[in-house]
């Protein structure tokens, strides 16, 4: 699963003021180039809008707890545009909202997965994605360091179901840039196919050393 954030002002997101704990914005936006040189065009959510089996949930830095519901997710000529309540009684969800209003917490991001795309130069242009769920999130550089109070690293790796989502997870968690991590995948990949028992006590030991990092 592939991960898109969009600051909260960009996102727009305005808090009611009614003591009703909800709030509105965009999770996303068309038309931009990001970090990653990727940009999601307009249409690319309407068929994972459409007659959906499961709802799209709303995290906690994509790692965390339900904090609350989207109640309207729709696209319209910006972007992804949303309305969601938080948890009344929800003791993460209380404290995510008091900093959504206060203005500390400064983001929104997309949990997804692509379906179809198309290659201009260097730029990937999405076309079509799977939306899987959408969080309020910190800023980028403090995810890694959350990856490791709300879940271990074997749940991490059970929700890793392709050599993509291992590539995310490296950068996500990890910090590693894009190169760097599909390196390390295509590196391990090759160590497994060998089946080199010095390869597997090398597996094991960078697995010690992730579970230092992000708990165990």
């Amino acid at each position: 699963m592939e991960h898109k954030r969009l600051s909260i002002q960009d996102a727009q997101v305005k808090v009611a003021d009614d003591g009703s704990m909800s709030f509105s914005g965009y999770a996303s936006v068309f038309g931009g180039i990001d970090a990653y040189g990727d940009t999601i065009e307009k249409g690319a959510f309407k068929s994972t809008l459409r007659g959906r089996d499961r709802p799209i949930r709303m995290r906690w830095n994509h790692f965390g707890p339900v904090i609350g519901k989207w109640v309207k997710v729709s696209e319209d000529e910006r972007g992804l545009k949303v309305e969601g309540e938080f948890t009344p009684g929800h003791s993460v969800a209380e404290d995510v909202y008091a900093s959504v209003k206060h203005g500390a917490v400064d983001g929104m991001s997309i949990g997804y997965r692509v379906k179809d795309y198309a290659m201009d130069g260097n730029i990937r242009k999405l076309k079509k994605i799977d939306l899987v769920e959408i969080s309020v999130v910190e800023e980028p550089a403090d995810l890694g360091a959350k990856v490791g109070e709300v879940k271990n690293l074997g749940e991490l790796i059970d929700e890793v179901d392709s050599l993509k989502e291992a590539e995310s997870l490296l950068r996500e968690a990890a910090g590693l840039s894009r190169a760097a991590a599909t390196a390390f995948v295509s590196r391990v990949k090759g160590l497994r196919e060998a089946d080199d028992s010095r390869d597997a006590d090398t597996l094991e030991e960078f697995y010690k050393l992730l579970s230092k990092r992000f708990g165990s």
